[in-house]
């Protein structure tokens, strides 16, 4: 009975840290960031920031995020491809994406935990790898590449993903394997993610659902993961870049944010095939508008 109990209260202490270590290092990035930018903020700038183009960037991080919640994947390709069209710069784009997705994820892995569709085992094998792939990725893009010289290349690479979003959902059977290299394919997926501004659900979610996996706790476990992706980006874009463009990053929070929850009650409640292909035509569509400003 003794030893029953103490296995039930390590059981319930993990549970617990299921939630508590995103909100701990969610509410202490925002003692930070509000400690160390205030001064960039007024009480006139933030009445002035809410204007036509704020609610622009908030309107694409409610759709990014139903449809990253909904899907698995999504929103960093949706959202850069959204702002790159806009006219946002890559360097600015991927950083709001990514500190913005610091938030976003974190209420998402807290939806997603909440309505039971994580697969911890999953989870941990895509954490580590996957975070060291996203800081090589964006250190290289704030302090090593330029980014005006690879706008067009992930104008394409969006496009690409896309057809990867597209190619999965009109695959008619998808026989079960064994998923091996979880390691590689999540170093993969955040060292893409940083660089393009988004492809960790495309290529991570994608991967694993054309091997057969579960699609409710696939995109729950993987969602669950990408805040840890997307917290170790952000922080590098931060140390090594800065931050710019906090109009884009609020609009993309709050959008993100309040869309969550409803997302990750809608995984099981709408048909991903249609909606897939949907999303992958719009991303498409976006990159050309985007290469065609380029050339």
């Amino acid at each position: 009975m003794e030893r029953e109990l103490k296995i039930n209260t390590a059981d319930s202490f993990k549970e617990k840290l299921w939630i508590g270590i995103p909100v701990v290092l969610l509410v202490s990035l925002l003692t930070v960031l509000i400690y160390n930018h205030y001064t960039e903020f007024s009480w006139n700038g933030f009445v002035e920031g809410f204007n036509e183009e704020f609610l622009v960037f908030f309107a694409i991080g409610v759709f990014a995020q139903l449809v990253d919640g909904t899907l698995g994947m999504g929103y960093g390709a949706t959202s850069t491809s959204f702002l790159l069209a806009y006219g946002v710069p890559p360097v600015v784009s991927s950083t709001a994406v990514h500190v913005s997705e610091m938030f976003t994820t974190g209420a998402s892995a807290l939806s997603h935990h909440r309505f039971g569709n994580i697969n911890k085992k999953l989870t941990k094998h895509l954490l580590i790898p996957g975070v060291l792939g996203s800081i090589t990725g964006a250190y290289l893009l704030s302090d090593v590449i330029n980014g005006d010289v690879i706008k067009p290349f992930i104008a394409v690479y969006m496009i690409i993903l896309a057809v990867v979003i597209i190619r999965k959902a009109l695959k008619k059977t998808i026989v079960k394997k064994k998923t091996k290299r979880l390691g590689a394919l999540a170093v993969f997926g955040g060292f893409m993610d940083s660089v393009g501004g988004g492809g960790w659900g495309p290529i991570v979610t994608s991967t694993l659902l054309g091997r057969g996996r579960n699609p409710r706790y696939t995109i729950g476990s993987v969602n669950a993961a990408e805040f840890a992706i997307s917290f170790a980006s952000g922080i590098t874009f931060m140390l090594f870049g800065g931050i710019h463009g906090w109009q884009v990053i609020i609009g993309l929070i709050l959008g993100g944010v309040i869309s969550a929850p409803l997302a990750a009650y809608l995984v099981n409640k709408i048909k991903r095939k249609p909606m897939m292909v949907a999303v992958g035509i719009l991303i498409i569509l976006l990159s050309l508008k985007t290469l065609s400003k380029l050339l």
